[in-house]
């Protein structure tokens, strides 16, 4: 079944309009459908999503954390959480707080990954962040294509693929229907997409090209994906 998940980006115990992945720019979140506050707490309570993916941006920015927010959300739905992952130890103090543990490029290694999907089964995701197309890493052994490195990470046990396009985060631009079959044909994980899905066009496209979900914010606040699908 196909899965549309919420997206919460938290800055400062805020909910924030994430933008192309310029967080210096990130401001609360404003003129929602959902609700007026920015709270992600009354978010979520007026939403009551089936899953939710939390990116901790104070974590990921290193000037803080939304753990204890994170670990409150995660007692009334199901969440996966990007806290900024580099180490073993981040590992363990996120699978504390969230269901499952996102371990994204941009922060993680490919050792990392290998190593805490063996510790925790089934509680990893692995987020491809990109920007323009480029995968965003610090680690040489990374440092492909997405489609090469989506099929190395089918050697993994982790449960889902992430494909992040940030410079789209927010914009409404649309999605790259070939790039993202060609990724679904490749992997043998299921592929959530994230970054510039628009409406329930886009939601479609997806379905029909074998993609296994959706990770939504903007469309939702804006009122072009109905609320009852992120139920």
């Amino acid at each position: 079944m196909f899965r549309i998940v919420f997206v919460l980006d938290i800055l400062n115990g805020n909910a924030v309009h994430a933008v192309r992945g310029e967080r210096a720019k990130y401001l609360p979140v404003k003129g929602s459908r959902i609700c007026e506050s920015s709270s992600p707490i009354d978010i979520i309570s007026a939403l009551t999503p089936n899953e939710v993916y939390i990116a901790d941006l104070d974590s990921l920015q290193h000037i803080g954390n939304n753990f204890e927010l994170i670990k409150r959300i995660s007692t009334t739905t199901r969440t996966m959480a990007d806290t900024g992952v580099e180490n073993m130890n981040d590992v363990e103090k996120c699978a504390r707080i969230a269901d499952t543990v996102i371990l994204g490029t941009e922060t993680a290694s490919l050792d990392l990954i290998e190593n805490a999907a063996m510790r925790y089964s089934g509680r990893i995701n692995v987020s491809i962040d990109m920007k323009n197309g480029r995968v965003l890493t610090k680690d040489r052994r990374m440092e492909a294509e997405p489609q090469k490195l989506v099929k190395l990470l089918n050697e993994y046990d982790i449960g889902d693929i992430i494909i992040l396009e940030l410079s789209k985060v927010g914009t409404g631009a649309g999605i790259d229907a070939e790039f993202l079959s060609n990724i679904a044909g490749l992997s043998s994980h299921t592929v959530l997409v994230g970054g510039g899905i628009r409406d329930m066009d886009d939601i479609n496209a997806l379905k029909e090209i074998g993609v296994g979900g959706a990770l939504v914010a903007t469309a939702v606040h804006k009122g072009k994906i109905p609320v009852e699908l992120i139920r």
